[in-house]
């Protein structure tokens, strides 16, 4: 290893250094703004829903956290051999696949950190906007129903998250493909609105 050369792993990816204070300010920036969008996004369409889109907003959340921590297991699993070979065939999808994989620990971060525990403080406050419904629909007010919808809400998330987290694993090539050509599409488009 030559001087001043940053070690690699035993996938060829170069280790990441102790977190500089700029990455986490840039962390945290982000996940204010995250915050700030889906809470509002949240908060506005939970204003006078009725009790089935509460249930489908907490669904859609739900998913949305085990969605991430999944790309955010996969690219730390991933080997990224595969991904030369297809950028060197120009595959769409295959640059951006290799952009995730050189910077695994950052998009590790926001995936499973910055959007999981957003996904996770939303779906508490539309789980108390739900008990809030079902007492007013049963006219029965006790703590157990709180408790009750609480510990539903952690099961699913927390199961559904475990059961992402061996898919990640056992297909984590394919996870970061398709997320790079996803990325890909934005890319394209961003690219065609500056003219390149």
């Amino acid at each position: 290893m030559k001087k001043g050369e940053k070690p690699k792993d035993k996938k060829g990816r170069k280790n990441c250094e102790t977190p500089h204070y700029r990455w986490i300010l840039q962390v945290f920036s982000i996940a204010l703004a995250l915050s700030a969008v889906l809470s509002l996004l949240s908060e506005t369409t939970l204003a006078g829903a009725g009790f089935a889109v509460a249930i489908l907003i907490l669904l859609v959340f739900i998913l949305l956290g085990i969605l991430f921590d999944i790309i955010g297991v996969s690219v730390t699993a991933a080997d990224d051999r595969p991904f030369h070979s297809m950028a060197a065939h120009r595959e769409s999808g295959a640059a951006e696949s290799l952009y995730l994989l050189q910077n695994a620990s950052r998009v590790s971060s926001i995936c499973n950190d910055v959007v999981g525990d957003i996904c996770g403080i939303v779906s508490g406050t539309t789980a108390a906007v739900i008990v809030t419904r079902l007492q007013q629909a049963l006219d029965l007010h006790t703590v157990l129903l709180s408790v009750g919808v609480t510990a539903l809400i952690s099961g699913l998330t927390i199961g559904g998250k475990a059961l992402g987290k061996t898919f990640a694993i056992e297909k984590s090539t394919e996870v970061v493909f398709y997320t790079g050509k996803f990325l890909h599409v934005f890319h394209r488009r961003a690219k065609g609105t500056r003219g390149e």
